[in-house]
């Protein structure tokens, strides 16, 4: 009986030690029960990663001043920091820039500056950048020659660390990861980035195109996209210069081409104008010089600083003694010389706007040259370039420009680039970026077509915040963002009401009152004096000028019989009158300035 005993012990202990979690439970308080919950639910919770915020601080909405920045947690890194170049309306303005506030306020987070590639609109603003924070930046090697260019410039290039990075290699900042993917562009050394965040991947294009034939036989890793595709790329952010464009942009060598049939049996002096930046359509243009037994001479600042570069670092391949300097060219006959040229957006103070109205130093163009422009005009620039075509012509000489034949190619992706783009990608959201609102909603469209849902897509404009991860997408707010303008030394003291004055006084002209006036009795001791700048020439105006001094002593008569010695009032007095008066007069509305001094 004993044993049994002891064998029913045994086997309900054993029992108990096989008990369900629900018995358990229920035998528990209700606080232990939930203790126990929470202890089982968080094995098996998983913490949501923190969304990714990207924040464009320029270049949407616009063409130029590229700039973005991208934040994790407590980690940023910006990719390109670029100038745009002043409107009609920006009178006196050098440069536009971003507002970097948020940069100035966030400095601590930066990790570094990733630049794409060396054009104006992506390195230009990096000396006013580190000029406020000084960050490392990072970038290829073509590219970094031209950025230590305008550091050296601005006396920031010994306290600047530019790291060079391979095509192909991969960085890590902090949290991020940033990988430099071959592309193609007009001008080498240009990068794809594919930025790694706990969040996802998000791909950057920079400005591309595909060019299957590239003239340093770099082709695009077209390969290495479609990897990370089939690995999952969270946002793609690309270039939207062509987006408004069907078909494909032709390869870069399709304008070697031509140049080839216009110089063979040319017996003229040759001058090409491009952009100073294109190094491989100066190399073409080398080409085919060194082709027809012709010396290269070249013109402007901007082209020698970036043909030395590119010649320094290995970018362009020329055989010794083609190259001759400027001052040389009277000593070799016309179908033996090739002139490369700025100037091919007919720029003011640029070589070839100077050789068409007869300023330049060293060239003179005479009926005895041919000019190519192989360039397009910028929009905006269309009357410059035709000014520019038209003294050309008029002395004589042989234009041959875009609409006369195909002597230039885009550095922009078009519509079915774009489309190659985003169907190796497979990206989740998408971005159109580089471009004006037109542009961006074209890209959009392109998207659409190739699967993207519209919920997916963001037309971001400078300064949102766009938050990521791989449930959902949001805008979350915006930042201080706008232009910064540039005049001479200036960076930022001149805004809109300064630039509002200028174009009063570009419009109207401005009037000068002087006159003396005792500060105890409010009596006009001498004047009014009146000075006219761009409103009328004064010896042919006298009388309408006698006119607007009666005015003036009338409104300081009627000050005196009111006993008014205040000189603000005054002064608003004779501006309000003095404007009627000189609108009614002459249908002009100039600016008057009334100056009283004290006597």
């Amino acid at each position: 009986m004993e044993n049994e005993k002891n064998s029913r012990e045994r086997m309900h202990k054993a029992n108990n030690k096989h008990e369900t979690k629900e018995v358990k439970e229920k035998r528990l308080p209700r606080q232990n029960r939930k203790s126990e919950h929470k202890k089982a639910n968080s094995k098996r919770i998983e913490f949501k990663k923190e969304n990714v915020k990207i924040i464009p601080l320029g270049g949407l909405l616009e063409i130029g001043k590229n700039m973005t920045v991208f934040e994790y947690e407590n980690e940023m890194i910006i990719v390109d920091c670029g100038i745009a170049f002043p409107e009609d309306d920006m009178l006196g303005i050098d440069l536009v820039i971003p507002d970097m506030t948020y940069l100035e306020k966030n400095k601590e987070k930066i990790k570094g500056l990733i630049i794409t590639h060396g054009h104006e609109d992506h390195i230009g603003a990096i000396p006013y950048l580190l000029k406020q924070i000084n960050i490392p930046i990072y970038t290829t090697r073509l590219t970094a020659g031209l950025i230590e260019g305008k550091l050296e410039e601005h006396k920031l290039l010994r306290s600047t660390k530019i790291k060079i990075v391979e095509q192909g290699q991969t960085i890590t900042l902090g949290k991020f990861k940033v990988e430099f993917i071959r592309s193609c562009h007009s001008i080498p050394d240009a990068v794809i980035l594919a930025i790694q965040t706990p969040a996802g991947i998000i791909i950057h294009t920079g400005d591309f195109k595909v060019d299957y034939t590239p003239i340093d036989g770099q082709r695009m890793n077209l390969g290495r996209l479609a990897e990370l595709g089939n690995k999952g790329v969270l946002a793609l952010m690309s270039d939207s210069t062509n987006s408004e464009r069907k078909g494909y942009t032709m390869s870069e060598s399709s304008v070697g081409e031509v140049l080839d049939k216009l110089f063979i049996n040319c017996t003229k002096r040759i001058v090409v104008a491009t952009f100073a930046s294109n190094v491989h359509r100066v190399q073409q243009i080398v080409n085919s010089a060194v082709k027809y037994n012709r010396k290269v001479a070249v013109c402007g600042r901007s082209m020698i600083n970036m043909i030395e570069k590119s010649r320094e670092l290995g970018y362009m391949d020329v055989p010794e003694n083609v190259f001759i300097d400027i001052d040389r060219i009277k000593s070799y006959p016309d179908d033996q010389l090739v002139i490369i040229t700025t100037g091919s957006q007919g720029e003011a103070m640029s070589a070839l706007t100077r050789m068409a109205a007869g300023d330049h130093r060293k060239v003179e163009i005479t009926p005895n040259d041919l000019i190519i422009i192989s360039a397009t005009p910028i929009p905006g620039n269309e009357k410059l370039v035709s000014k520019v075509i038209d003294d050309l012509m008029k002395i004589g000489a042989e234009v041959v420009y875009s609409s006369l034949a195909d002597i230039h190619v885009s550095g922009h992706a078009c519509q079915e680039e774009q489309k190659l783009m985003l169907s190796l990608v497979r990206p989740k959201y998408f971005i159109p970026v580089h471009g004006e609102y037109r542009q961006l909603v074209c890209h959009a469209e392109t998207a659409k077509k190739m699967g993207i849902e519209t919920e997916n897509i963001f037309m971001l404009t400078n300064g949102r915040v766009l938050e990521l991860n791989e449930d959902i997408g949001r805008l979350t707010g915006t930042v201080p963002f706008g232009r910064v303008l540039v005049d001479g030394l200036g960076v930022g003291d001149v805004g809109n009401i300064v630039l509002r004055d200028r174009q009063h006084l570009s419009q109207d002209g401005l009037i000068i009152i002087v006159l003396a006036m005792d500060t105890t009795t409010g009596e006009v001791t001498s004047g009014p004096d009146v000075i006219s700048r761009g409103f009328v020439y004064v010896k042919e105006s006298e009388n309408l000028m006698d006119e607007v001094k009666r005015v003036v002593r009338e409104e300081i008569a009627k000050c005196e019989e009111k006993n008014i010695t205040d000189w603000t009032t005054i002064k608003t007095a004779l501006k309000e009158n003095l404007r009627e008066y000189v609108y009614q007069k002459t249908k002009r509305n100039p600016m008057i300035l009334p100056i009283i001094m004290d006597v």
